[in-house]
């Protein structure tokens, strides 16, 4: 709809209010064609990105850029998105908001900041990241999928904001999270990542944030006793990963619990793999996917690979 229709059809609906009668109710439908237009955001000329990163762990919290390499990817990455893209706000699907037979999303203009790890020194609860909320892209989801529910009883939690921290560390887009439906099968969150695909055209980054590999119980046990080496099947599992990326493989990447020997070893729970669902499911044939972190993991059964989609043509 364009401006002169738009004005063309406010003036019918003030007729239709003041008249009233059969009038008003023959041009009901006038009034949902308005609703739709004011409260969908506006499009945009280019097409947003998307990325699937890791979080990192929260030992590396209190690194600077400077010594370690991970940081550093993301505040470049995060530079060249703000020049090449006009960021509206993020959307980040984050492996540490899980919630039971639903979806849901944080429409707080105000984001709180959630230290959800525990037993760390006290300087791990120093950083602060003072972003704000987008609450009106929270509506533009809630009325592209009707089943996921606004709530402003979250934030950003630590598989948000150290990762934020770097790629946008002046915490001027404005940002916010979807939690993952920790009971649904695979299909559910690659199916809403099409549906909300969308986003995309209206300057919404959208990034799943998680870790490929992470199976906690074996970090553990390993870093008890002081060992940081990794088991080796780490490796095997990151290639096979890379390689369906690379092929597009979306079927044995939904199905990671059974198309790959180590997929339950290396997902034991769903909350860190399923982020990149999100991320594949907004994909479309022609956009390209290059990695942008894929060095050897920095502590056993884990993965720090990370990607990005971009249209062909920027």
């Amino acid at each position: 709809m364009n401006r002169k229709d738009f004005l063309k059809q406010t003036l019918l609906l003030g007729g239709a209010l003041s008249f009233g009668g059969a009038y008003a109710f023959n041009h009901m439908n006038k009034l949902t064609d308005l609703k739709k237009y004011t409260d969908s955001l506006p499009k945009q000329s280019k097409k947003m990105p998307v990325l699937f990163t890791s979080h990192g762990n929260p030992m590396d919290i209190p690194i600077s850029r400077e010594e370690r390499a991970f940081w550093m990817k993301l505040y470049h990455l995060g530079k060249e998105l703000k020049e090449t893209y006009e960021v509206k706000a993020a959307l980040v699907v984050s492996a540490h908001w899980c919630t039971n037979d639903q979806t849901l999303v944080n429409n707080s203009l105000q984001q709180k900041q959630i230290y959800d790890y525990y037993g760390f020194p006290e300087h791990y609860y120093d950083p602060k990241y003072n972003a704000h909320g987008s609450p009106e892209v929270a509506k533009e989801i809630s009325n592209l999928v009707t089943t996921i529910e606004e709530t402003d009883e979250w934030g950003l939690d630590h598989g948000a904001w150290p990762m934020l921290m770097h790629l946008f560390p002046n915490a001027d887009v404005p940002v916010f999270q979807m939690s993952i439906n920790y009971n649904a099968k695979p299909e559910y969150h690659f199916n809403l990542g099409q549906q909300l695909k969308s986003l995309r055209e209206k300057g919404v980054l959208v990034i799943g944030s998680g870790s490929l590999i992470h199976n906690l119980k074996l970090v553990m046990q390993k870093m008890r006793s002081g060992d940081r080496s990794i088991f080796g099947w780490e490796i095997e599992y990151d290639a096979w990963l890379k390689q369906q990326l690379e092929q597009r493989n979306f079927k044995n990447l939904t199905n990671y619990l059974t198309s790959h020997k180590l997929g339950k070893l290396a997902s034991p729970t769903p909350d860190h793999y399923v982020p990149i669902l999100y991320s594949l499911g907004m994909m479309d044939a022609k956009d390209r996917l290059e990695f942008f972190y894929e060095e050897s993991p920095s502590i056993p059964a884990f993965s720090e690979r990370s990607f990005i989609i971009e249209p062909e043509s920027i």
